[in-house]
């Protein structure tokens, strides 16, 4: 594996998630690795909180450097496309740009939100695909515009910890958002549980559909009620539009599809997860967030985990 840019990167999921916990016992028993001489730059177009701190986290436990660049606030303007007249706003190109930086680090890892407004270049993935052409070090995706594998790494690490049959019904369910949000994490997740041994259900309004490639053998169900029966797990997340007439909009705010304790009681005593950050009382009421089936904390400290991981395989840390 020469990146780690998307589930497609890792051949054994399993594997990964078995050795991720292994490697975060061997660190809580015996403490951080000996400094490896190894450093990392992570590049910020758009702003973070669990991603930022459990890579810098994860790093340090391998023993390898980190040093964040927020290049919106902090760099010059890039140019992304080819053959550019650069008599404009942009600086820097990404060609020169990542040819320094490769030269610095040992690899480079960038965060970089959809637009939601051109469809075309936030799947064609204009800002990761570029790093990747021209960084001579592994890229790790910290979120793209239409993925975000860390967290989905994350996610199936919570799910194997907390589950108590062998194909636990899995269900993904939109909730509503006062702003549009992009499709990268739900993306991810359906793309890592379609590689599980998981009854894999996705719930949403109509107009929520998302790219039929990525959904896979997850059945669509439009009735909440009828999708949360019987759930091992209750994965919420809000996405925008993904038809092209509507693409990246909020096409409903319908508050009946908030998770709340009532919904909860549907399932089978279902473990309620969400990458965070959320809003509460829109997104899921209190009761269900600060309730005892609850596991976002935990959730968001596999990031560490799941971090750890790829640092590991990616920079061949012993």
């Amino acid at each position: 594996m020469t990146n780690f840019c998307s589930i497609k990167d890792v051949e054994d999921p399993a594997g990964w998630i078995k050795e991720a916990i292994e490697l975060k016992e061997k660190i809580e028993k015996d403490g951080p690795f000996a400094r490896s001489g190894k450093s990392i730059c992570l590049l910020f177009f758009n702003p973070s909180l669990r991603t930022r701190l459990s890579m810098q986290k994860a790093a340090y436990n391998l023993g390898i450097e980190s040093f964040v660049f927020n290049l919106n606030s902090e760099g010059w303007q890039l140019e992304f496309g080819d053959g550019v007249v650069m008599n404009g706003n942009t600086s820097e190109h990404i060609i020169e740009a990542a040819g320094v930086m490769s030269s610095y680090f040992d690899a480079i890892a960038v965060r970089a939100f959809a637009t939601l407004t051109h469809k075309q270049d936030d799947y064609q993935e204009k800002i990761l695909s570029q790093f990747v052409k021209y960084c001579s070090v592994p890229v790790i995706n910290m979120e793209s515009a239409t993925s975000h594998p860390l967290q989905s790494f994350a996610d199936m690490i919570t799910i194997e910890q907390f589950k108590k049959v062998a194909k636990p019904k899995v269900v993904l369910s939109w909730a509503p958002h006062p702003k549009a949000l992009p499709q990268a994490v739900a993306n991810s997740f359906l793309h890592w549980s379609n590689r599980m041994d998981y009854e894999l259900v996705l719930t949403h309004p109509k107009g929520y559909e998302l790219d039929p490639a990525i959904v896979g053998n997850a059945r669509v169900e439009y009735d909440q009620n009828k999708a949360f029966s019987g759930a091992d797990f209750i994965y919420a997340k809000n996405w925008s539009a993904f038809n092209d007439e509507v693409y990246g909009q909020v096409v409903s705010k319908d508050e009946s599809w908030t998770i709340t304790p009532e919904k909860m009681a549907l399932t089978n005593q279902a473990k309620f997860m969400h990458c965070l950050p959320i809003r509460r009382n829109v997104i899921a009421m209190d009761a269900v967030l600060d309730g005892p089936d609850s596991i976002v904390i935990t959730q968001a400290g596999h990031r560490i985990t799941s971090a750890q991981m790829v640092l590991k395989q990616l920079l061949n840390i012993k």
